[in-house]
């Protein structure tokens, strides 16, 4: 990329009170939850009060650290190699060849090398494609009339395309389990969210972190809240992941744990839930030796969306703390954010905050 120590106007470099420290706290805390018991109920004898033990645990995890790692998740392992194989095939391509799959402004899908994060540019490549084969957007009282997002695939690696559909089946049905939990950890009905999703705008990114000469200068992707509802990360062994810790600020690394999931909770949770689980800040160090890659999937409402804190978490005593977002306007004003540098904050949920 860019020599930093002889630009001091790039545009990676972050501000000192944002750069990483020489020192990391690897994290002890950060919540291991296993799932056998919502994914292994027919093949084995499970205590009756596990499922109950498990929401509780989920609960947890979502108040005090917005963060956790899940394993027995029933996510193959085969399909999640053979994205993680492709993913580094593409990216090892020629940058002509990348550039061919480049979004746009109008096309927010497909290849991206420039991407800015708090007005700063991160130290990272980008593919994004959408879930929904392709993605319908339904009329509406602002728009009279229907559209499609297509995904932009590239012809190289040949195996790209079903790999990464392959693997987009498997981890959504995960995330939905997980909303499931979520929702029943809330005193709500399992399937409660689930409307929300009938013609969902859920994305996966394919992130790629080159080594950087001066990581002490740049972060791969800088301080930052999830929008989306819910983010499962799969991460491979380089690490570099940290996240906020709530109860000091501190960031904390997350250590990589084999065939394990990352789950963090979005703005838009946060929203629903009245502030009862909040999105929490991470951001993704790089290392001037290693490439790392991460495959996160973001769970994501349609584009009609009208969040708002869930009738049934408030009440006299917690009124609402948020006018409705439409998730649409919500979600393209940060697209449109992570083009280039501004001279004004992106958009965020406390800009709706109830005073």
């Amino acid at each position: 990329m860019v020599d930093l120590e002889t630009e001091p106007s790039s545009p990676f470099i972050q501000s000192p009170e944002h750069r990483p420290k020489s020192s990391i706290i690897i994290a002890e805390g950060i919540p291991l939850i296993d799932l056998t018991p919502i994914n292994y109920k027919d093949e084995i004898i499970t205590n009756p009060l596990s499922i109950e033990g498990l929401v509780k645990e989920i609960g947890k995890a979502c108040k005090e650290w917005g963060f956790f790692q899940v394993i027995n998740h029933k996510v193959p392992l085969d399909k999640r190699e053979r994205i993680e194989e492709s993913s580094r095939k593409f990216f090892g391509l020629s940058l002509d060849e990348k550039l061919k799959v480049r979004r746009d402004e109008i096309n927010l899908l497909g290849y991206f090398e420039a991407e800015h994060t708090k007005n700063v540019r991160d130290w990272k490549e980008i593919y994004d494609f959408n879930v929904q084969q392709p993605t319908f957007i339904p009329p509406s009282d602002e728009q009279s009339f229907q559209f499609q997002w297509e995904n932009r695939w590239p012809q190289n690696p040949p195996e790209f395309r079903e790999a990464c559909q392959e693997y987009a089946e498997e981890v959504e049905k995960l995330a939905y389990k997980l909303m499931e939990l979520i929702a029943m950890s809330l005193g709500l009905v399992p399937n409660r969210f689930r409307d929300f999703f009938i013609h969902n705008t859920s994305n996966i990114r394919l992130n790629h972190y080159p080594p950087c000469p001066y990581p002490h200068l740049a972060l791969g992707l800088g301080r930052h809240k999830d929008t989306g509802v819910l983010t499962v990360l799969a991460q491979d062994d380089v690490g570099g992941l940290q996240v906020k810790r709530k109860s000091d600020g501190e960031w904390i690394q997350v250590k990589p744990i084999f065939n394990s999931f990352i789950i963090n909770v979005g703005d838009m949770i946060q929203v629903w839930s009245n502030d009862a689980y909040e999105s929490v800040e991470h951001r993704v160090m790089v290392n001037s030796e290693k490439d790392r890659f991460s495959i996160p999937f973001f769970l994501k409402p349609a584009l009609y969306t009208d969040v708002k804190p869930l009738e049934e978490l408030t009440n006299d005593r917690n009124p609402p703390k948020y006018s409705p977002i439409n998730w649409g306007k919500f979600r393209t004003a940060r697209m449109q954010s992570n083009f280039a540098k501004s001279n004004v904050d992106n958009l965020q949920i406390y800009h709706f905050k109830i005073s």
